[in-house]
């Protein structure tokens, strides 16, 4: 095919060297994109090498792990940002025609860093323009393109409802997409499950450059999608999905302690409680260090999966421990159900505030709750290094192994770590495991999440994490982890080569339990030359 010269000149315009001095892998790949678009000078204009001047600031518009964010930190060969459909199967087709591995962006939250970071020659492919939200109200329904905040779903949905929501995660900055793919939920998931199971349609490209649906993918396929790592299969184009009904009033409550007063006692209770209690309620514990003369934060900040500055340690300290949710109704029918089913939590009239639905999102993406809606467009977070870890717990963790966390937690400079435990039950118990490949259902009580901030060379904060881990084997096993919060201890991927079966299902079936090998062999038939592929992708069968 003829190459455009429009195309050509457009990138030497932009550039400060000649295509001779470029890698070849990359010179092959933009002579590649411009002798198959179908318009060359329109995706001239969505393409970013390291010589252009907005490459740093498209690179890092949505990095949200400062870890990753370092000099020495490998970066893409090209940074397409598509505004069309067409634009994406070029993309494709041309990375696999130069033999260069494409990474997929959404959001950035991705906790190891695989949509924008390689150790092998890869080309970024970033969605943030495509991401339109359409909302039918009458219909209950919503269309949201891949490249669409949780905030900007959130937003378009209040836009037309206040009656109206969808069961997606806490913080506004996070792709849908990704969480979507990775089984992710929010508030409402004791009500009405992971967003996943309220996906009833997609479209996607494969590996063939050709645009699925859900009858033409097929449901095994499908199937994979919603919650096996989606970016595994393809490139996700839209979702559609069903909304939910939400009350005119909500209920947002927090009550704080501290380990000196009963704080371990009633952790110990919540464990049982919790996951019985009617699905209109769902309860977390938020778990940190703070001096021991903090002032105790108002009842509307509540924290977040990746909150918490640090500050300058101190060795007068404690652990504080926050139960923090959400009640689907009044506070005087909450206050009644608490002092019935959960009355040594000591729940209070001061400690909840009334809220709609829409001002619960905002408080619980730590936004003032008064705040205009289109604080929730905002796609830049509160950033810092961190590693994180997960595990699910089974049976509740008895009270000096409870201690033992505090005794760990303790050890760490004021609100530079934190635990966040997610009570499950209600319509997660009531879904079967292998519904979706998200398995963590019934008999799970609660996620467990575990974060540390990190600083210079970090070895003092990963043994941190990593000995809190180890400490919480006998007490999570058979150990499981949440793929949404991608852990490369668990194990990885071969960056080249084939990965056996045997290599993946070390990290695969922690986060997928048996449901691995029915994501391996989906994978083998959508993408037996393993395309699509990354340090934690599904792997195929092929060449095993």
């Amino acid at each position: 095919m003829k190459i455009a010269v429009s195309f050509i000149l457009s990138f030497a315009l932009l550039s400060t060297v000649s295509w001779a001095l470029l890698p070849q892998t990359h010179q092959g790949f933009l002579q590649c994109l411009s002798r198959v678009s179908p318009n060359a000078k329109a995706i001239s204009k969505v393409v970013y090498t390291p010589s252009n001047s907005s490459y740093t600031s498209i690179l890092k518009k949505t990095l949200q792990n400062l870890r990753f964010d370092t000099p020495q930190t490998p970066k893409p060969l090209v940074i397409v940002t598509p505004v069309d459909e067409s634009q994406i199967q070029t993309v494709i087709y041309c990375a696999r025609k130069t033999n260069i591995q494409m990474r997929i962006r959404g959001g950035g939250h991705d906790f190891e860093g695989v949509s924008y970071v390689s150790e092998v020659p890869f080309v970024l492919l970033d969605m943030f323009n495509l991401r339109q939200v359409v909302v039918d109200v009458v219909a209950k329904t919503a269309l949201i393109q891949a490249g669409a905040t949780l905030g900007e779903v959130y937003y378009a949905i209040a836009s037309k409802s206040n009656a109206l929501g969808f069961p997606a995660g806490f913080w506004s900055t996070v792709g849908a997409t990704g969480l979507i793919g990775g089984g992710g939920y929010g508030i409402l998931r004791r009500k009405y499950g992971l967003a996943a199971d309220n996906v009833f349609d997609a479209r996607m490209i494969d590996v063939n450059g050709r645009i699925l649906d859900r009858k033409s993918m097929g449901e095994d396929l499908f199937w994979a999608i919603r919650g096996g790592g989606a970016s595994s299969f393809g490139v996700i184009l839209s979702w559609k999905v069903n909304l939910v009904d939400v009350p005119e009033v909500m209920t947002v409550f927090q009550v704080e302690k501290k380990i000196e007063e009963d704080a371990t006692d009633v952790v110990y209770l919540w464990q049982s409680i919790a996951p019985k209690l009617p699905k209109d309620v769902e309860i977390r514990v938020a778990i940190d260090s703070v001096k021991k003369d903090a002032v105790p934060e108002p009842s509307k900040t509540v924290l977040s999966d990746e909150s918490g500055p640090s500050v300058t340690p101190d060795q007068s300290t404690t652990v504080r421990i926050r139960f923090l949710g959400t009640y689907l109704g009044r506070k005087d029918a909450l206050l009644a159900l608490m002092q019935k089913s959960f009355p040594e939590l000591g729940m209070k009239n001061e400690n909840c505030q009334e809220a709609s639905y829409i001002q619960t999102v905002l408080i619980f993406g730590l936004f003032n709750p008064t705040s205009p809606l289109d604080a929730l467009l905002e796609r830049t977070s509160f950033k810092i290094p961190f590693k994180a870890k997960s595990d699910f717990v089974k049976q509740p963790i008895s009270k000096q192994g409870l201690n033992g966390i505090w005794d760990r937690i303790i050890q760490t400079a004021p609100q530079t770590t934190n635990m966040l435990l997610t009570s499950y039950g209600g319509r997660m118990d009531e879904i079967s495991e292998s519904a979706l490949p998200f398995p963590h259902r019934a008999g799970t009580l609660y996620k467990m999440y575990m974060r540390t901030q990190l600083s210079g060379d970090a070895k003092e904060e990963l043994a941190w994490i990593r000995g809190l881990y180890s400490y919480l084997t006998p007490y999570t096993a058979p150990r499981t982890a949440y793929s949404n919060y991608n852990d490369f201890d668990l194990g990885v991927n071969n960056l080249r080569g084939p990965t056996s079966y045997e290599q993946a299902s070390r990290w695969g079936k922690k986060y997928y339990k048996n449901n691995f090998d029915r994501l391996v062999r989906v994978k083998t038939t959508a993408d037996p030359t393993n395309f699509f592929r990354n340090e934690q992708s599904i792997p195929p069968l092929v060449g095993i």
